[in-house]
């Protein structure tokens, strides 16, 4: 096993959206065990930075997006327009993939632009750009079952590279119609991260992370909420977010690839840890 460099970046803001887990507070009780675990099917969340008409054309992944981008932002308490962009999905926006294919099978005349425009992968990034007050600029990606893992390398090495705070966020949804032959995802899941290069007062956490060149298995959930979520295109989240939970320092493993890992170590910040870890790295500068 070969382990790179290691790097460290800093937590401002989380977000988590999954039926009957509308934010952070309650994902991180029910990975504590302090309320239900077991997600509800309600509906999806309501995108309030779009207009109604928008909200009524918008589809799943638009939804999800937004309101994940939001609740981080909202939670950093730094302003949207000072944060380069990273948005992954594993699948992109499947029920629309669905009704696309479906309508070119049976009566290609009658495709709708505006759903052609929604099934493009960067569509809930473009959206973002244009409703959530961002004009940096933003990446979109996918690694199919890697796909936070790979994410979260693209947002630490922009964050670190320059040395700007950068919004993260990951989200599938459920495969509808024929596509549920080819694509295992189910539910709804949204998640983001605020990740920053140095500690300020909003840090909730410090996050040491490196890569390893291993054929190492990655560490798995444990939650029930986890157990619940796991067949979401983006599941590869959720050991994180699991740590994140905790009140202990934590270590887990994403694998980015069969011969590659991501290693993250997650530290809470109290006020004096947060302190202590400012002081150490100014010294080091």
């Amino acid at each position: 096993m070969f382990r790179m460099t290691e790097h460290a970046l800093f937590v401002e803001g989380i977000a988590f959206w999954a039926p009957g887990l509308p934010d952070w507070g309650s994902a991180r009780a029910a990975f504590r065990g302090e309320r239900s675990a077991a997600p509800s099917t309600g509906r999806l969340p309501t995108a309030t930075l779009l207009t109604a008409s928008e909200r009524r054309r918008a589809p799943e992944t638009v939804a999800l997006a937004l309101e994940a981008a939001r609740m981080a932002v909202a939670a950093s308490g730094r302003q949207a327009n000072a944060l380069l962009g990273v948005f992954v999905s594993a699948h992109g926006d499947l029920p629309t993939i669905d009704t696309l294919c479906a309508t070119l099978a049976c009566d290609p005349l009658h495709v709708s632009p505006t759903k052609f425009l929604h099934s493009i992968h960067n569509a809930p990034a473009g959206l973002w750009s244009m409703v959530g007050g961002s004009w940096q600029p933003n990446t979109t990606l996918t690694a199919f079952n890697c796909s936070f893992a790979a994410g979260f390398l693209e947002a630490a090495v922009q964050c670190s590279a320059e040395q700007q705070p950068v919004l993260l966020v990951g989200y599938d949804t459920a495969a509808t119609g024929a596509l549920t032959e080819s694509m295992a995802s189910s539910g709804a899941l949204a998640v983001a991260l605020v990740l920053a290069p140095e500690r300020s007062a909003r840090s909730s956490h410090r996050m040491a992370w490196s890569l390893l060149r291993a054929e190492k298995p990655p560490i798995q959930a444990r939650s029930d909420v986890s157990g619940a979520l796991a067949n979401n295109g983006m599941a590869d989240a959720l050991p994180l977010f699991e740590a994140l939970a905790s009140l202990a320092p934590t270590s887990v493993t994403l694998a980015q690839s069969r011969k590659q890992s991501l290693q993250l170590t997650i530290e809470p910040l109290s006020a004096n840890q947060a302190a202590t870890h400012a002081e150490a790295e100014h010294c080091e500068k």
